[in-house]
């Protein structure tokens, strides 16, 4: 089956064509600036496709090139918040399109966008199989004292607030390639994967399941990242109100301006890497704070899964940083967690421990690959309804 993974940003499209039979990638790219204009603030000439139905014109002609008389199957699409009615991937008709549509509210950034994709492919295909796969679902099965919030019910009831988690897929795809490395059943997998990109979380699996994660309510809580501030006193924001902030300078300070951005200048974890290094302290300091707050959550979520077979690193940072790597290791010491500086600096694509033999908890590096979990679970439902 050929499927055609759709990750849709609001001036973006990414997207990637998978021989889910052959696990192989046949053709991939970005489309950007859609809808954006030359002169700032989204004003002037349109310098990219108008709309998302424009690029994804553009996005089938790259495909036709490389898929000749071949065509596609389906239409998988990366959904960011599914709330609580998604609790696994869905087949995409017009009242799951609206369902998306009302969660709005709780992913501003990035349903309306996914939406914006969904009926992009609705209008051109309209025929074609389209399955929503959710960043949440694998997140649901959070136990209530871990997702509430110590707030009254009423916000809960009334307007949804509680802890959600994401990167959900990411999640559920390395815990199977752990489970694997290990040579385990994968509800038998009892560990912490630590998803570290520019945005960053940390999830407990126990039984191969989602038991606690560090993102909340929406992506901002948790790990210090590359421009969100993660975990803080929520009277800041009040007193950052009284003091005449806006919510719109609010939610930009602390999503993209803060973290990394905020301690060190750059999101870009390898810069702050080179420049402390070099002998910056702001940037040693950044990855001091950065470092920390990591290393405390995956003391907890040890707590949580009742004592971890293995700490898992992925994404771009986790998979591609050795000298983060090397910092969170420092910090794990009363786990018994001792990282091998020789396995830790090699490079390599293939999922592999870099812990000592002495190490009480293994420490794997598995590199992530939510295109491919999205691919299968687009095929998987596709095939169950025909």
């Amino acid at each position: 089956m050929l499927v055609l993974v759709i990750n849709s940003g609001s001036s973006s499209l990414k997207y990637q064509v998978r021989d889910v039979a052959s696990h192989s990638v046949l053709t991939e790219g970005l489309i950007e600036k859609i809808g954006m204009g030359n002169g700032g603030e989204g004003d002037g000439e349109i310098e990219g496709p108008r709309d998302h139905a424009e690029a994804l014109e553009q996005v089938d002609a790259a495909i036709h090139e490389v898929l000749g008389d071949r065509t596609l199957d389906a239409v998988g699409h990366r959904v960011v918040h599914g709330g609580e009615r998604f609790g696994e991937p869905v087949l995409i008709d017009n009242e799951i399109t609206r369902a998306i549509e009302r969660l709005n509210p709780l992913a501003p950034l990035h349903n309306p966008a996914n939406v914006l994709g969904i009926r992009a492919i609705a209008k051109k295909w309209p025929d074609m199989p389209q399955v929503a796969v959710f960043d949440t679902a694998f997140h649901r099965t959070l136990p209530e004292h871990a997702w509430r919030y110590a707030v009254p019910d009423s916000l809960y009831t009334n307007h949804g607030i509680r802890r959600y988690g994401f990167h959900g897929t990411s999640h559920e795809y390395v815990s199977h390639q752990a489970a694997a490395l290990l040579d385990l059943p994968v509800d038998e997998f009892d560990g912490v994967i630590a998803h570290l990109g520019n945005g960053a979380s940390v999830t407990a699996i126990r039984g191969g399941k989602s038991v606690d994660t560090s993102m909340g309510f929406t992506p901002l809580e948790g790990l210090v990242m590359g421009t969100r501030s993660g975990d803080l006193d929520p009277s800041i924001l009040v007193f950052l109100g009284r003091a005449g902030w806006s919510t719109e300078d609010i939610d930009s300070l602390l999503n993209r301006e803060s973290g990394l951005k905020g301690l060190a200048g750059s999101n870009d974890m390898r810069s702050v890497v080179e420049a402390s290094e070099a002998g910056d302290a702001r940037a040693s300091m950044a990855l001091a704070v950065a470092s920390y707050r990591l290393a405390k959550y995956i003391g907890g979520y040890h707590v949580a899964v009742g004592g971890a077979k293995a700490l898992v690193f992925t994404a771009g940072i986790g998979e591609n940083s050795h000298q983060f790597r090397t910092l969170v290791g420092e910090k794990l010491g009363a786990l018994g967690i001792e990282i091998d500086a020789g396995l830790n600096s090699r490079r390599s694509k293939e999922p592999r421990v870099i812990s000592t033999a002495e190490s009480l908890i293994p420490v794997l590096v598995v590199p992530t690959d939510e295109e491919r979990a999205i691919a299968e679970a687009t095929a998987a439902v596709v095939h169950s309804a025909s």
